[in-house]
């Protein structure tokens, strides 16, 4: 306890609480799609976002402190995607009993540690071109967003550059500041009609079916792997926390069995917000980012309380804002992963094959681009450079840091 007071800074808070806000202004919205397709009322849609974010909070906050590394967890949207489709056909019955048989599937593959072989065989530019392309459509997205609304975006788009210049560590928190007003101000946006209510969580029998075993369940472990882990984990190595992904896996699998009684799809390591928590504006040493980890739990905790209060107030903010907000605060690790994935001539090619393949969006086959990204430039990789680029020396690196024996 102590050693986490001296970790304490300002910017991993605000950094733990812009994480927090982009995940519920951003993929919450597709859960919202899914909970209008299934017909489900509004005390079990705040039984769901209670869920999501209990699970999200416990698992973030238990593996950044027992890690020391930022650590952010969040639902599977790539698998909330998923339910926009095969509900109403699906009953909300049998959708629980595919979370449960996901959440056992993901666990057993990450208590095996076949996960963390797969990580160790990806080339750092390749990761890095994966992590960039992901990155990329929310960089884009702060800025065609100018065209709906040109005043507002323009508006964030000045305050974050004075900010960045006269006061770059707390430059998240005072966009966010500057965005709400400025959102009030030149859209109208109102928070009158707030009120602190807290949530109900309502209780789900699962049931099993064949259908949703396979039309579910298991597209559910492939998206979360390949959409969520997979990036999570190589934003986690590439900002220096060469950290495993058995206790990751483990942690998050066994959080989901509970939470999918309430509606809560599986728990994942976030591929998005993470990289805020894990970059230089949550603080600048890396050996105290791990309290923006803990921070993002402790608001995910807060905000699955008052659910219905917490979906209120985003909703109430333009989409133009979180774009915007979302855009501006991930420029800085686009950028630096751009820079990792092009600094080495022989495997420039190779991450820059990558970043396009996932920037693209491609989805054949039903498997995210993040996953096509990393199968394209991998190839290319060995085609071109004729060996895999496994190195342990960040693991050394990062253990060296933390004053640990290394051999």
């Amino acid at each position: 306890m102590t050693s986490f007071l001296r970790d304490l800074s300002l910017p991993a808070v605000a950094a733990g609480f812009l994480a927090v806000l982009v995940s519920y202004a951003g993929p919450l919205a597709i859960f919202f799609q899914a909970g209008a397709s299934a017909g489900v009322s509004q005390e079990m849609m705040t039984s769901w976002v209670w869920a999501i974010s209990l699970g999200a909070a416990v698992s973030g906050m238990v593996l950044s402190l027992w890690l020391r590394a930022p650590v952010v967890t969040a639902w599977s949207a790539p698998g909330t995607a998923l339910l926009v489709t095969l509900f109403p056909d699906l009953s909300l019955n049998e959708a629980v009993g595919a979370y449960l048989t996901a959440a056992a599937i993901t666990l057993v593959i990450g208590l095996s540690g076949s996960f963390d072989a797969l990580v160790r065989a990806i080339p750092k530019g390749v990761a890095a071109g994966m992590m960039a392309g992901i990155l990329f459509q929310f960089g884009v997205g702060a800025f065609t967003a100018i065209d709906g609304s040109p005043a507002l975006a323009l508006g964030m788009l000045a305050a974050y550059l004075l900010c960045r210049r006269l006061w770059p560590k707390y430059s998240l928190i005072l966009l966010l500041l500057a965005g709400i007003l400025l959102a009030m101000v030149l859209e109208g946006a109102s928070l009158a009609g707030l009120r602190w209510e807290l949530a109900t969580p309502q209780l789900i029998r699962p049931e099993w079916s064949l259908a949703a075993t396979l039309g579910l369940a298991l597209p559910l472990v492939l998206v979360s792997l390949s959409g969520q882990f997979l990036p999570g984990m190589a934003i986690l190595h590439g900002s220096g926390y060469p950290v495993g992904a058995r206790p990751i896996i483990g942690v998050t699998s066994l959080v989901s069995l509970p939470m999918a009684l309430f509606g809560g799809i599986s728990i994942v390591v976030a591929a998005i917000t993470a990289a805020i928590c894990a970059g230089k504006d949550a603080h600048e040493d890396p050996t105290r980012r791990y309290v923006a980890g803990v921070f993002n739990g402790i608001f995910y905790l807060v905000g699955g309380l008052f659910a219905g209060t917490i979906v209120s107030l985003f909703t109430s903010l333009p989409v133009a804002f979180v774009a915007v907000l979302a855009g501006l605060a991930l420029l800085g690790a686009i950028g630096g992963n751009l820079v990792t994935a092009l600094e080495e001539p022989k495997g420039r090619e190779a991450a820059l094959i990558t970043f396009i393949v996932t920037a693209s969006g491609l989805s054949l086959y039903g498997l995210s681009s993040a996953l096509w990204g990393v199968v394209f430039g991998l190839a290319a990789h060995l085609v071109l450079n004729g060996n895999p680029a496994g190195s342990r020396a960040p693991w050394r690196e990062w253990r060296r840091a933390r004053g640990q024996k290394t051999s």
